[in-house]
């Protein structure tokens, strides 16, 4: 009968379940980070390339003689 007790104090026991929903939590919140980043991503490129587009297509313009020294 010792073995159905070492099985029914087995069964009672839960000092590893504390480590079981750690590991799930962290999971769940490394696969939250990772889907939030590709959410992210595609949107943050996008805007990335507006800009690039706009900085590259932009002129500069002389303001001609400011300091009031030495202008021609």
């Amino acid at each position: 009968m010792k073995l159905f007790s070492n099985i029914k104090n087995f069964a009672a026991d839960e000092s590893g379940a504390v480590t079981v929903d750690w590991v799930v939590l962290t999971a769940a919140i490394v696969g939250l980070g990772i889907a939030v980043i590709l959410a992210v991503r595609e949107g943050t490129n996008s805007v990335a390339g507006e800009i690039k587009a706009s900085l590259e297509s932009a002129e500069i313009v002389s303001l001609g003689c400011l300091s009031g020294d030495d202008c021609d």
